[in-house]
């Protein structure tokens, strides 16, 4: 089994690598599906979230109020170590049964947005980085996710530098162009995974 750490920035295009490497074959598990899943509603986790933060972090329907939540933990580390406390095992733990669940031959990518921050790099056979230049990421999250610059630019300064993501990665996809040119370049990617992983085996 290849383990490929996937990571990039917010609007450098890590979505559609992850989507494109699903559809040549890979195992994608995302980190933070898994994250959404395991505070679901009726779930262990979230009962576990409630009983630390409080009935105010529940939408009316039931489910996790993530943008009440967030204001909460952001705001204070402490708060934030109490939660990522509750929240981190559950997903470590689901994203191993995940991989269990894979064959032996696959090529598992981990979808991890956090992985530079967090200084995950060393539990990956590969990490994988997908770049793009700061004006780019900007315009991408002002045109395809309507917010304003000054939110984009603040959501990208809350993140991990391209010097820092690139410190960690064993391969860079650049995804300054086109969608074909990145296509093209997930395949050249791709074709690198299966030769490293049919030496595994």
């Amino acid at each position: 089994m290849l383990r490929v750490g996937l990571t990039g920035g917010i609007g450098s295009g890590k979505s559609e690598v992850s989507r494109r490497l699903a559809s040549l074959g890979a195992v994608v598990i995302d980190a933070d599906a898994v994250a959404r899943e395991v505070v679901a509603p009726g779930t262990a986790g979230l009962a576990e979230v409630v009983r630390e933060f409080g009935e105010r972090i529940l939408l009316p329907d039931g489910t996790l109020d993530r943008e009440r939540l967030g204001s909460i933990v952001f705001a204070d580390e402490e708060m934030r170590a109490r939660l990522n406390a509750i929240v981190h095992p559950l997903v470590g733990r689901r994203m191993q049964e995940l991989v269990e669940e894979a064959p032996p031959e696959a090529i598992v990518v981990y979808d991890v947005p956090l992985l530079a921050e967090n200084d995950l790099a060393a539990l990956y056979d590969l990490v994988v980085v997908v770049d793009a230049p700061v004006e780019e990421q900007v315009r991408r999250l002002i045109t395809l996710r309507g917010m304003t610059e000054e939110a984009a630019r603040a959501r990208i300064a809350a993140q991990a530098t391209r010097e820092r993501r690139g410190a960690v990665a064993d391969r860079v996809i650049d995804n300054s162009g086109t969608i074909e040119a990145l296509a093209a370049r997930v395949d050249e990617l791709w074709s690198e995974l299966t030769r490293r992983a049919a030496t595994m085996a």
